[in-house]
């Protein structure tokens, strides 16, 4: 009975200990709310940071790493997160993301965002109900032509659905910094709502035309590879912080990098992926506090060029 008695006091010491830890954090995060950006074609607000799933969620029937990946959505929703991002390129991803959302009561927060990847026009239409019933959602708030593949023939389906009802914004999407000429003839030419570029500190090319013209055009614009794949994060592993990142609430490389990408102004939403939980919430983290300014921004390059 004494050791009874000695362990249900040690729970609950534990559990006034835990109670103590999340006070803070909430009051944390009622200090430094949530920051968002507006998609320009609607005026919805999006919080600067989602969620990719590109290899990460790419993790089969493994009920270990489901119930893994299910926590990096629950802690995601629980930071405020609202858009989660994949395709039918990556694998297992959308089944894993449909697992985690139904294990979750579906979260009405969520804005999926989701692609076309094939080569066939007439293929499409079929594709994108797989990944919406993998999902397990009724219809995407976001249709993306996956790196422009085969894209005269699936934006004007993806068009079409918007104009029907049965998906909410559509854009178009490349990475590795490739066809950018591409690109900007048809964000010059087409009704998009969004675009999904790579751009992150040291991939800057997006700078030069293609963010003035989302901003010119009013289309909103996701950011992926915002860590190089995690090579930046490694890179700079050794790396001390610079001693004025704390001026801008960074705690860390990731919401160092993250805020550099987030405070330009014509980046809606950048979209980290990762597999652990408390990276998530770290990375939310970037989405509260100060942002970096112009000289800010400038310093940081400077840095990173350094290190």
């Amino acid at each position: 009975m004494d050791t009874l008695d000695r362990r249900s006091l040690l729970r609950a010491l534990a559990a006034i200990g835990a109670g103590a830890l999340v006070a803070p954090r909430t009051a944390a995060a009622q200090a430094n709310p949530l920051l968002t950006r507006k998609i320009p074609r609607s005026g919805e607000a999006l919080p600067l940071i989602g969620l990719g799933t590109w290899v990460v969620f790419n993790v089969g029937s493994d009920p270990v790493a489901r119930e893994q990946r299910t926590r990096v959505l629950r802690d995601f929703f629980s930071a405020g997160g609202r858009l989660i991002d994949s395709s039918p390129m990556y694998g297992s991803s959308q089944e894993v993301i449909g697992h985690g959302l139904t294990r979750l009561g579906r979260p009405a927060a969520l804005f999926s965002a989701d692609k076309v990847w094939t080569g066939s026009g007439p293929r499409g239409p079929a594709q994108i109900e797989a990944s919406r019933r993998a999902w397990t959602v009724p219809r995407f708030d976001l249709l993306q032509v996956h790196n422009l593949v085969a894209w005269k023939e699936h934006l004007p389906a993806l068009l079409a659905m918007k104009a029907a009802g049965r998906v909410r914004y559509v854009g178009v999407t490349t990475s590795h910094g490739r066809r950018h000429d591409d690109l900007e003839v048809i964000m010059r030419s087409q009704p998009l709502d969004f675009v999904q570029v790579t751009y992150n500190v040291v991939d800057r090319e997006v700078e030069q035309r293609i963010l003035p013209l989302a901003r010119e055009r009013g289309i909103a614009v996701l950011i992926n590879r915002p860590f190089q794949e995690g090579a930046l994060i490694r890179r700079l592993d050794q790396a001390a912080l610079p001693p004025w990142a704390g001026e801008l609430d960074c705690t860390g490389w990731p919401q160092f990098l993250l805020k550099f990408i987030v405070s330009h102004p014509a980046v809606t939403c950048a979209i980290p992926a990762t597999t652990n939980p408390a990276h998530v919430v770290e990375n939310m983290g970037a989405s509260r506090g100060r942002m970096p300014s112009e000289a800010d921004r400038r310093r940081m390059i400077e840095y990173i060029r350094s290190v």
